[in-house]
């Protein structure tokens, strides 16, 4: 996991490009508040949960296909509400302008749990997986279906929900 984090970290940090403009100005990396979306699903490894949701789009790398972003979850149900809160890289496989957008991407999480003093293991850095697609609805709305995987595969987790982003 070590090993994952300092990838990450170079790759963000270490580009001599970072900042700059590429061809007609067009930006290498942008930050801000570019979307945010809100999603429910449920949490299907034996945990009886229903998992609440909520992604923030917060830049590009590179070009807009490659995305950072912050999500949160709430599982309740089971023995003990959950806490999910990480940080992601997504690429979309195709331009915003198609009816259906595939994305796919992954991050590290922080979990924690109600009590979590007392239970092993908590809180925790995860790994996360996410797989996905949109639908455009209406410009710039669109309907959001997503997959979780996180702490190595071994929490599943199935989001529906509604996104937004911002035109350029």
């Amino acid at each position: 996991m070590r090993c994952a984090i300092l990838l990450l970290l170079n790759c963000l940090l270490a580009s001599p490009t970072l900042g700059q403009t590429g061809p007609a100005g067009t930006p290498k990396f942008r930050v801000g508040l570019l979307g945010f979306g809100a999603r429910a699903g449920i949490d299907f490894t034996g945990d009886d949960q229903v998992v609440f949701g909520s992604t923030l789009d917060l830049g590009d790398l590179y070009t807009d296909r490659l995305r950072m972003r912050a999500s949160g979850e709430l599982g309740i149900g089971a023995d003990a509400n959950t806490y999910v809160v990480g940080a992601e890289l997504t690429y979309r496989f195709v331009a915003d302008t198609m009816f259906s957008v595939p994305y796919v991407g992954g991050g590290l999480a922080l979990y924690s749990q109600e009590e979590c003093g007392d239970a092993v293991g908590c809180p925790a850095l995860w790994p996360q997986f996410v797989l996905g697609f949109e639908i455009n609805l209406r410009a710039p709305v669109r309907w959001v279906v997503e997959y979780h995987a996180q702490d190595g595969f071994s929490h599943h987790r199935l989001l529906l929900g509604l996104t937004t982003r911002r035109e350029r």
